[in-house]
């Protein structure tokens, strides 16, 4: 099936393995193939194909469709079949209302204390961004993206509250494929992140507050261009 023909280059899943650990790594491929784009909105997903990808029989792929139908990243029609779900702007909104209200309350939470470690860990994933953003490779700064905002929340003792945000973000994760298209773009991303830990070192809640923020906004200046460029992605 070509919509799958990038999906080639993941391991084969070990066959023989328990359901439901190979339902989770079924799962755990098609999500980060459908965050990335590589599987596209609107593809058609044959449960067939994908067991003969992943090595595994049909029940781990139905199990691994129907968790990612519950994150709403896949829908699974009557008599029709399981597709890619469109990327949806309303949902996205919502999901970026929530990161929000979240993220700002860690900024100020972090200012209150901060671990040293995950401080050190932060300016450490603040220079791999840079390096992936001067090489033009997306997928390690989306890499080290998630990975700084994971120890910002465990540097401030949140660590909960950025697993409570991993099915909402996935709807973000999407749209920012289409919105941080170059390097320049990423930079500026770099820059946001180091101001918002130049407040937390400040001990300056309000000023991390917002610079969290703003930086959550920036997907919304974004977005139109996205939608014009590439109607055919979104509902």
């Amino acid at each position: 099936m070509p919509t799958l023909a990038n999906t080639r280059k993941r391991s084969r899943i070990v066959s023989g393995q328990p359901s439901s650990s190979a339902a989770q790594a079924v799962e755990s491929a098609l999500r980060r193939a459908i965050l990335t784009l590589e599987l596209r909105p609107g593809s058609r997903l044959s449960e067939h194909d994908l067991a003969q990808r992943h090595g595994v029989s049909r029940q781990p792929v139905r199990e691994a469709l129907i968790g990612l139908a519950r994150m709403r990243l896949v829908e699974i029609l009557p008599q029709r079949g399981t597709v890619v779900s469109r990327i949806s702007v309303a949902k996205l909104m919502e999901a970026r209302f929530v990161r929000e209200a979240v993220e700002t309350a860690v900024a100020r939470r972090a200012c209150e204390h901060f671990n040293p470690e995950q401080r050190r860990r932060t300016g450490d994933l603040l220079a791999i961004q840079e390096q992936a953003a001067a090489r033009g490779d997306h997928d390690g700064f989306a890499r080290a993206d998630h990975a700084f905002h994971v120890a910002l929340a465990e540097g401030a003792g949140c660590g909960l509250a950025w697993e409570a945000l991993r099915d909402i973000k996935a709807h973000l994760d999407r749209a920012c494929q289409l919105t941080v298209p170059d390097a320049e773009a990423m930079l500026h991303l770099v820059g946001q992140h180091r101001a918002i830990m130049d407040a937390v070192d400040r001990r300056d809640p309000d000023g991390a507050a917002e610079t969290m923020r703003l930086h959550l906004t920036e997907i919304l200046r974004a977005l139109p261009r996205a939608e014009a460029e590439h109607p055919e992605l979104f509902e």
